[in-house]
């Protein structure tokens, strides 16, 4: 990533973040292991005894504690052990998956006293990809679309701030703000050598109307919903009850979010009478199947489903579901891949994990947070092409593709 290191720091720069993250791993097993072993050990709830996994457990600390010490001791400047623990647990949820975090006493305070309504955005849904803030989908009329923001441009830091030392909760916290404040960004696009330096008005921007088209002399009906929301997702329903008769559906899940799965899954059961449209399930998290109500059930007609890497959360459920019931085409791009449920657990000096302690998975048992959705029918660059000097296509080729299979389908 060409453009953060300035010339003849670079090497200085990554060896010292290299040892940082190495010092971390290292020391925050004995930390966890000692607030969670001792704490929740024999006098606790997981009633740890000695042998079995716990000798090699308590072999690997012995061996982690040495090391912590030897850098203690030897490394070029004396560590702040405080800033080590609080990064150690940071890379130690990280390393979990992007969803987890460990929010510090100071971090918890602020999550639990977000307000709930009222809080200007710039329009952005992100994530974590490699270690940074990365950006899945742009809210159109938003701050962040004027700015020409897209999917796939990583966030290098906000307000000074590399967000490879932030955990996504925070990331999250640090975007949202009052109407009328700004922040900073340094964003890195793709096949752009330097980095941009943004400054954004956070707003209170409405999710643009449920998009909707008529293809093909008023055969094939398009909608477009963008974020899923329970409001939305009834939208879409009155529709197809209205006018989703004797039409084939185009559904347009391009850049369609929501952290709502039970809305994703709701959608697909407009399309499917019988049969499972997701589960979850976690390590100590009861099996959950959720199946398709015939109730519900809107329409039988021809279907093609339109996503791409910014398909996200909930829509990828309702993607997932109708492709596995091979209800429908599934177009466009692999999709991002999310799809989790988060427990917050409370720490005695008043720090906070947010752990992950539940994954949807598809019909077919596949987990979407693991593997996300690939279309039976790709359109578009691959992984592999994304960041590689590709032409952009001329047209709406995804569409003109759903739009040719659709014709070729009797009503």
């Amino acid at each position: 990533m060409s453009g953060l290191f300035p010339s003849g720091v670079a090497p200085v720069v990554c060896v010292s973040r290299f040892f940082q993250r190495f010092v971390f791993v290292l020391s925050v097993a004995i930390f966890a292991a000692l607030a969670l072993g001792f704490g929740l050990g024999e006098f606790g709830l997981f009633g740890v005894h000695a042998g079995g996994e716990q000798d090699g457990a308590y072999r690997q600390m012995r061996v982690y504690a040495e090391v912590l010490k030897k850098i203690q001791t030897d490394y070029v400047t004396e560590p702040n052990i405080n800033d080590v623990t609080t990064g150690a647990l940071h890379g130690l949820l990280e390393s979990l998956d992007s969803d987890s975090s460990y929010l510090t006493p100071t971090e918890y305070k602020i999550y639990k006293e977000r307000p709930a309504t009222g809080v200007a955005q710039v329009g952005i849904t992100v994530s974590k990809r490699f270690g940074y803030a990365a950006i899945v989908s742009v809210l159109p009329g938003s701050p962040a679309d004027k700015e020409h923001l897209a999917d796939g441009d990583v966030i290098e830091s906000i307000g000074g701030q590399s967000t490879r030392e932030l955990s996504l909760a925070v990331i999250r916290l640090m975007l949202d703000g009052k109407p009328g404040t700004t922040v900073n960004l340094t964003v890195v696009r793709p096949r752009k050598a330097d980095p941009d330096k943004l400054t954004l008005t956070r707003a209170i921007t409405a999710p643009p109307a449920l998009g909707e088209q008529q293809y093909e002399i008023s055969t094939i009906l398009y909608l477009k919903p963008g974020l899923l929301t329970p409001a939305r997702v009834d939208e879409i329903a009155a529709k197809l009850k209205a006018d989703g008769k004797n039409r084939k559906v185009l559904l347009d899940l391009r850049d369609s979010s929501g952290d709502d799965a039970r809305q994703g899954i709701r959608l697909a059961n407009f399309f499917l009478k019988q049969g499972t449209l997701a589960t979850l399930e976690g390590q100590k998290f009861p099996l959950q199947a959720f199946t398709a109500d015939p109730t519900k059930f809107l329409t039988d007609a021809p279907l093609a489903v339109l996503v791409n890497r910014g398909t996200y959360g909930a829509a990828e459920l309702t993607a997932a579901a109708i492709e596995d019931a091979k209800r429908g085409d599934v177009v466009g791009e692999r999709t991002f891949g999310e799809g989790s449920v988060q427990k917050t657990i409370e720490l005695p000096d008043g720090a906070a994990l947010l752990l992950t302690v539940a994954k949807y998975e598809r019909p077919t048992g596949k987990k979407i947070q693991d593997e996300a959705v690939t279309p039976n029918v790709l359109v578009g660059p691959s992984i592999e092409e994304v960041d590689e000097e590709v032409p952009p296509a001329k047209g709406d080729e995804t569409l003109d593709k759903a739009l040719q299979l659709l014709k070729a389908k009797t009503a």
